[in-house]
């Protein structure tokens, strides 16, 4: 409990009115926490919080680095006023370094204290514009990338490195190959004429080629189970298996989850996601898994990236999982959360382009390199929906073409409505992709009018495909059942096909 006596001897409060503090108090929670434990996490809604005994930290992730901005230690420190009169969440993170006791207050039992205390408001107020002044300096540090890759654009296996970073939230830089500044990271590397790609970790370290693994170990993301008995396994890392590994090690189950290449699944290449459920104004992918994966992680669940889960035998009490390279785990419960995969362009030629002008998927990693090109999305669905949107913003010209004859048919409404909203997004319907021409990256398509049968050939650099996808459930073992499209079946499903 939280009094007034206890309280009123702080510098923050010494000239309030007793009956506002009185007020307060009431109001308030006394919170205690232990050294390491967080009292706000940035991007969470904040509290008011006066720290009564031990010692906080306030601290800020820039580039894959926490940074202690300032310690607190004073009884009557204080935090959380700039989020709550500007309406705003957590711009940092409150840390304890040492065990803590803080009364916290949340919004509106500040505002109301806030209003009844003018010495206390006037105090406050003042400490904003010193307190901003101090992020702002934080803002313009310079701090060293984790990863710097050297390659060229529209190259498959540098679209594929940049891809994997950015959705396994490394923060990188790119340098073109023929960019000056390319010689000061590769060194006597190689010659002028090697593309690469070339990576260069924090560390100093230069890697040539690497595989997508080789930089996940780099970079010190989990590529190996660091046990061999797990109560849970989970297979895929996407929106369902990241909240399956929230819920395991919540429960305190030893949870470890495989995914074959980030975690964020194909949810996580989405620009924005306008319906889903508790976001009003919407989300991106990108922070619906950023925030997915910190709490999974928060929980102790255990994230082994770009690996690939070749087999699962299933036994009596526990399950053996094998992965790609030999390695195996055991787990009494495997959770099969392994998605689908994009289904691909029936056009002769067109492989050759993946990655090199042809993306599965919004592939955002590509927005700079179509910046002011005229760039063709192919599907009528959300996904290519909310693509078109987000490189609307980079693009000259960004052209839907849509084998169906509307899209009300396979696309929200919300969304259709803020398509019409950009000028620089057109569709075309009854219209399908029929030839891709280029030398070593994409050059050129065909479109066919699928209704007046006329071919128009178009100069592009970029192909961004989003035509559906399967199920990827052909590595099971026939124990468990699937329907005829290869879906797993569940609930009544199963127990229907398990009489017959």
């Amino acid at each position: 409990m939280i009094d007034v006596d206890e309280i009123e001897p702080l510098p923050i409060f010494s000239d309030a009115p007793r009956t506002a503090l009185a007020r307060a108090c009431r109001y308030a929670a006394d919170v205690h926490v232990g050294a390491g434990e967080y009292l706000v996490h940035e991007g969470e809604i904040c509290n008011f919080y006066v720290l009564l005994a031990g010692k906080l930290e306030l601290t800020k992730r820039l580039r894959d680095i926490e940074r202690v901005l300032v310690s607190r230690t004073t009884p009557g420190d204080y935090f959380g006023e700039i989020p709550i009169l500007l309406g705003a969440t957590a711009f940092c993170n409150l840390r304890a370094v040492t065990a803590v006791r803080a009364m916290c207050l949340d919004p509106q039992a500040f505002r109301d204290l806030y209003a009844a205390a003018p010495t206390f408001a006037a105090t406050v107020f003042a400490s904003v514009q010193e307190r901003i002044s101090g992020v702002q300096a934080f803002a313009a540090t310079e701090v060293s990338p984790a990863v710097t890759v050297v390659g060229r654009c529209l190259e498959n296996e540098c679209h594929e490195i940049r891809d994997f970073l950015a959705s396994a939230h490394v923060a990188f830089d790119f340098i073109r190959r023929d960019e000056a500044a390319a010689a000061d990271v590769i060194g006597g590397a190689a010659g002028p004429e090697d593309g690469g790609p070339f990576v260069r970790v924090r560390d100093g370290r230069l890697m040539v080629r690497p595989t997508i693994r080789e930089i996940a170990e780099a970079v010190g993301l989990g590529v190996r189970p660091a046990a061999g008995d797990y109560d849970v396994a989970i297979i895929g890392g996407g929106p369902a298996g990241l909240a399956a590994a929230v819920y395991g090690a919540s429960e305190g189950l030893r949870t470890v989850l495989f995914e074959r290449s980030s975690p964020g699944g194909q949810a996580g290449t989405s620009s924005r996601i306008e319906n889903y459920l508790g976001f009003p104004t919407g989300l991106s992918g990108d922070d619906l898994a950023t925030r997915a994966i910190a709490q999974a992680s928060r929980f102790g669940a255990e994230l082994v990236v770009t690996r690939t889960v070749t087999s699962l035998e299933v036994g009596n009490g526990t399950h053996r999982i094998v992965l790609d390279g030999g390695d195996s785990v055991r787990a009494r419960a495997v959770v099969l959360a392994n998605g689908v995969s994009w289904r691909t362009l029936a056009i002769e030629g067109i492989d050759r382009f993946v990655g090199a002008g042809v993306f599965y998927g919004a592939a955002r990693t590509e927005a700079m390199a179509v910046r002011g090109q005229d760039i063709y999305l192919i599907g009528g669905g959300n996904s290519a929906g909310q693509a078109a949107m987000f490189f609307a913003n980079y693009a000259r010209t960004v052209t839907l073409v849509v084998r169906g004859e509307s899209l009300a048919r396979t696309m929200s409404d919300y969304l259709i409505k803020q398509l019409h909203t950009k000028e620089n997004i057109r569709y075309e319907l009854s219209s399908e992709v029929v030839g891709a021409f280029g030398k070593q990256h994409l050059e050129a398509i065909d479109v066919l009018d699928r209704i007046s049968g006329t071919r128009s050939h178009r100069e592009t650099i970029a192909v961004f495909v989003f035509i559906g996808a399967d199920a990827d459930t052909a590595w099971l073992p026939d124990k468990i059942l699937r329907d005829e499209h290869g879906y797993i079946l569940t609930g009544r499903e199963m127990q229907c096909a398990a009489r017959s």
